[in-house]
């Protein structure tokens, strides 16, 4: 049986093309058909692999994380992005990492998703996803939305607002980080739900259980219809009227880990936290440091 790895690219990046021959070459070495994603390549249009390299930053990640969505597959990035917070390894280390994803000498980490479900004022549903979040913004600027919030059918808040997010903990650290959210590590189950530029007391920062079903609706004064985007490119309209629950998925995203490096340090060493000071010696914040890389 013939074994395959799905390798994703950004295709803006000339620093991917070397990246890109270097993981071809190592696959074909260790015996792995690598299958080349196109740019407008669709789930459907691939043929069935093992393993995934991706070959970017998050965004291009989030891209494998669609392709892959359903199959199991484990994602393993190579961080060729300004920030590269989901990426496992950096450009110099690519060949040793094929060699040891082809072996099997890696982890799982998986992360969860959410689901939801567009509902319009008609009565028609469209379903989607979301590895990072559900960003739910007024279609027009000088507008402002009115949107109501319910948690598991009760009704909880009302305000007029530049938009919501529901990020799952993954995303809490990209576009809901952004919007004044929470940092959640990703071992934890649920739902962050941040209101953008909201007019109101309560509206703050929520976050709910695994279980629980985010209602937002866009109620009937609002001054301006919306636009649903899952993950920064899975766009839908929302007109007045319609409503979008969001939920937990039972489809995680696998990441494939090559170093048992905590949450925490991935944090710090991405966002270059100040620690240095702290009442331990330096050797134990350079290893940090170093477990980080």
């Amino acid at each position: 049986m013939t074994r395959r790895a799905l390798v994703v690219r950004h295709t803006g990046r000339p620093e991917a093309v070397a990246a890109t021959e270097v993981v071809l070459t190592e696959l074909a070495a260790t015996g792995i058909e690598p299958v080349l994603a196109a740019h407008n390549a669709a789930a459907a249009d691939l043929p069935s692999f093992e393993l995934a390299v991706v070959l970017g930053g998050d965004g291009t990640i989030l891209r494998a994380a669609e392709l892959t969505r359903g199959t199991g597959v484990p994602i393993l990035g190579v961080n060729l992005g300004r920030f590269g917070f989901l990426a496992e390894i950096e450009p110099d280390d690519v060949a040793d990492a094929v060699h040891r994803l082809a072996a099997g000498d890696y982890e799982v980490e998986e992360r969860c998703t959410v689901e939801l479900t567009l509902t319009t004022a008609g009565g028609q549903r469209t379903d989607g996803w979301a590895m990072n979040e559900v960003s739910l913004e007024k279609a027009q600027p000088s507008r402002m939305l009115d949107i109501g919030i319910e948690v598991d059918h009760h009704r909880l808040e009302r305000f007029g607002c530049d938009g919501v997010i529901v990020a799952t903990p993954t995303g809490s650290t990209a576009h809901a980080f952004s919007a004044g959210g929470p940092v959640v590590w990703p071992d934890v189950t649920g739902m962050i739900v941040v209101p953008l530029g909201a007019h109101a007391l309560f509206a703050r920062p929520l976050v709910v259980g695994p279980s629980s079903v985010v209602t937002v609706l866009v109620l009937e004064h609002s001054a301006t219809a919306a636009v649903l985007t899952c993950d920064g490119h899975r766009t839908l309209h929302v007109a007045i009227g319609d409503r979008i629950e969001v939920r937990s998925s039972e489809v995680p995203v696998r990441l494939a880990r090559l170093s048992p490096a905590p949450f925490s340090t991935r944090l710090v060493h991405k966002y270059a936290l100040p620690v240095d000071g702290w009442r331990r010696d330096n050797a134990t914040t350079e290893t940090l440091r170093e477990q980080a890389q």
